[in-house]
């Protein structure tokens, strides 16, 4: 536990040297500034019995949305404190109106433990996927306060199944139930005598649906398509817009048309993405800016479209796997539409390993790959009919996880 807290320590230590030069880094900071203060004066205007939902970032509040919103919708009676350890979790959901108060996670030391769980005083806690934090949840199974891990995945590099993992496999004891993903999962932590866990799958298939589901119109993107094949780039990172604007500009097709969203929006990482479309001699218009129905790509650079934009995609592309990780797979497999992406590290995502041994998706590592799989799902009908049947079956069957998983918790 020593070395545990010398570690939590030495990262926020880290991250406030980082923030002198890093804009994220500054957020982690100032948005912990005075927590216990402001924390306080909040709740003490929240009354009622109160549940704490915790997610890393955005990728987890996805999954930890559709438990929200069904909470509020068949107990309503609860107030949802919804707390986040990344600033792009926190930034893009601080008005999310679902919940009844958000906040960043202080730093998770015994101290910040205590008196957080002191002010909240949750009736029950959901942690979504990841984010143990050891002594948080020490301090929720001393005050036997009912706590869930929601859509977990557990694989053989995590702490829990190494020589040093004691100190993480005693933070597991804290929850009364973790619903995983996938069978791999339930049979590793049987493996260190954790078995407490239930198979329930990924909330995010709920997520998805729903958008699909709610799908409205959007003009400016069906007036850039038009009559034409369209492939949408998702979530890119500079090394993906490399290879895809390489890709696009020798795919031999006629009438295709390509949509970039870029992961991050700000001025310079959007300058850098238009220059590389420059730099390949293709025409191009900025979502924000007037749209050029002629052009052949279009810049979309505004959040919260991504996931309906793929809509109108014919064939899709996520972005990640040259940097942070690949991103989620499942907001344009949903429209039933074959999937790309790059590199061979992927065993990690359930969803790109299920895409890719249902033949629905394609992982590549050259642009010539890049070429040959959209040219195969751009021209051959017979391929994107069985493609499509597959991811069809494939929702079927994993959806209504949410409410599957609170039958199982007494409200």
């Amino acid at each position: 536990m020593l070395f545990y807290n010398l570690g939590v320590y030495a990262y926020t230590f880290a991250i406030y040297l980082a923030s002198a030069f890093k804009p994220k880094a500054k957020l982690w900071v100032t948005g912990r500034k005075n927590w216990r203060q402001k924390y306080s004066e909040q709740l003490k205007q929240i009354s009622g019995k109160k549940i704490w939902v915790h997610c890393a970032s955005m990728g987890e509040f996805e999954q930890g949305r559709p438990l929200m919103e069904f909470i509020k919708k068949n107990h309503s009676g609860y107030k949802i404190i919804l707390t986040f350890f990344s600033p792009s979790g926190y930034e893009f959901c601080k008005d999310y109106e679902n919940a009844d108060a958000v906040f960043y996670l202080p730093h998770d030391s015994r101290s910040n433990a205590k008196y957080f769980l002191e002010i909240v005083d949750p009736e029950k806690v959901f942690f979504i996927k990841y984010e143990f934090w050891v002594n948080y949840l020490i301090q929720l199974k001393e005050k036997d306060i009912e706590t869930y891990l929601i859509s977990a995945v557990f694989k053989n590099h995590h702490p829990f199944f190494k020589w040093y993992g004691k100190v993480f496999i005693r933070s597991l004891s804290a929850f009364k139930i973790l619903f995983v993903q996938d069978k791999n999962s339930l049979q590793l932590l049987r493996s260190i005598n954790i078995t407490n866990v239930e198979i329930c799958g990924d909330t995010r298939f709920d997520r998805v649906l729903e958008i699909k589901n709610k799908f409205k119109a959007i003009p400016e993107i069906e007036k850039f398509k038009g009559n034409d094949k369209l492939i949408i780039a998702g979530s890119t990172w500079p090394g993906d817009e490399e290879l895809i604007l390489e890709s696009f500009k020798k795919l031999n097709l006629p009438n295709v048309k390509l949509i970039i969203v870029p992961h991050n929006i700000d001025d310079d990482l959007l300058a850098d993405t238009l220059s590389k479309i420059e730099k390949h001699n293709l025409s191009y218009s900025i979502f924000t800016r007037s749209i050029d129905s002629g052009s052949q790509v279009l810049v979309l650079n505004t959040m919260g479209l991504l996931s309906k934009t793929y809509h109108y995609a014919d064939v899709s592309y996520i972005g990640g796997g040259f940097d942070s990780g690949l991103h989620n797979c499942l907001e344009a497999a949903v429209y039933r539409i074959p999937v790309t992406f790059y590199g061979n590290d992927f065993s990690k995502y359930n969803e790109a390993v299920d895409l890719i041994n249902l033949k629905a998706a394609k992982n590549i590592n050259t642009s010539s790959e890049l070429i040959e799989a959209w040219s195969d799902y751009l021209t051959d009908e017979k391929l994107s009919l069985e493609i499509s049947g597959k991811l069809r079956s494939y929702f079927e069957n994993n959806s209504n996880i949410t409410e599957k998983i609170l039958k199982k918790i007494t409200f």
